[in-house]
């Protein structure tokens, strides 16, 4: 379910994420560089989303100045998409439609900033351990590997360039440690000069392009009674969906490093209420009824996480 579709450590007392950095060691501090340089560095290139047999190649550019972070990401297989973010405001500009989508960063996270700048909760769902040293578009990186601490939540291993820590390569791993799926620069140039018109828009945002308004956060009285540890509440937002005549509450639990939605709409005008477990790709979906409305889970998360969320949904009452 869619809508419409930056590091020197120096003093290590003053870094966030100092409870993982004490319990890691090296590994820890290795995984705060990686979270920092996505954001505090001057970058670009071109890198790859692949999951199963789908691929995406994206070019991406990332300036940090006196006024905050400033970035452009085109997409540039399939129908035009591109992004461009001014600290935390996002504009998704879809040419083909004619669309263009503002709004405020919330849960949403990017590569190659995929690890939340505090890193204090990490430690506690999953073990940190430096990986190998491996070698990716044309750039010498460390790896940092994430093993879960149980079984509602997939390992992960991040690539951070040797001399920046810029993240290189990022790969999610199943329980039998296979890559299920993975970002990966092709060409990468760290440092340098950033012209400011290669953070334009491509697309002008004509008078028809009218922007979409953006969901207010809200809290509907439902509830995740018995969510897996580590996971908790960061959005819940009510939403219209294309083809939908009524709206869902969206709600979005997170264990800091990845998120699942739940969607609660009513069954009325529904055909039939739908319960059963279902994958696409490294994404696991759970439906099923709840009363009178329909819940579905989804995260690229094990198929026990999402059924134990789907499970736990009840109404609390406003």
């Amino acid at each position: 379910m869619r809508a419409g579709r930056c590091v020197v450590v120096v003093i290590l007392s003053c870094l966030p994420g100092l409870a993982v950095a004490e319990a890691g060691g090296d590994a820890a501090i290795w995984l705060q560089r990686i979270a920092s340089a996505a954001h505090n560095l001057d970058y670009s290139g071109t890198f790859v989303y692949q999951r199963g047999a789908h691929m995406e190649t994206s070019s991406i550019t990332h300036m940090m100045d006196e006024s905050g972070e400033h970035e452009k990401l085109e997409v540039l297989d399939g129908p035009p998409r591109e992004i461009i973010r001014n600290n935390d405001e996002v504009i998704c500009f879809t040419p083909e439609s004619k669309g263009v989508m503002v709004e405020r960063r919330r849960s949403q996270k990017s590569f190659p900033a995929l690890l939340p700048l505090q890193l204090s909760g990490i430690g506690e769902n999953y073990v940190v351990k430096l990986g190998l040293v491996e070698r990716v578009a044309g750039h010498d990186c460390q790896n940092v590997v994430l093993e879960p601490r149980d079984v509602y939540r997939y390992g992960h291993r991040f690539c951070g360039e040797n001399g920046s820590g810029l993240l290189l390569k990022a790969s999610t791993l199943n329980e039998k440690k296979e890559v299920i799926n993975q970002f990966f620069f092709t060409h990468a140039r760290i440092g340098g000069t950033i012209d400011r018109e290669q953070l334009k828009p491509r697309y002008a945002m004509h008078q028809h392009m009218k922007p979409q308004d953006i969901p207010a956060m809200v809290d509907s009285g439902w509830q995740v009674k018995s969510p897996p540890a580590g996971f908790k509440k960061i959005m819940e937002q009510k939403r219209t969906f294309p083809g939908k005549k009524v709206s869902a509450n969206h709600l979005v639990f997170s264990d800091e490093l990845v998120a699942v939605s739940i969607f609660v709409e009513p069954l009325a005008g529904m055909q039939k209420s739908v319960t059963g477990l279902s994958s696409q790709g490294s994404i696991n979906v759970y439906t099923r009824p709840v009363a009178e409305f329909q819940v579905t889970v989804l995260g690229e998360v094990p198929a026990a996480t999402v059924m134990q969320i789907a499970n736990s949904v009840s109404f609390a009452g406003k």
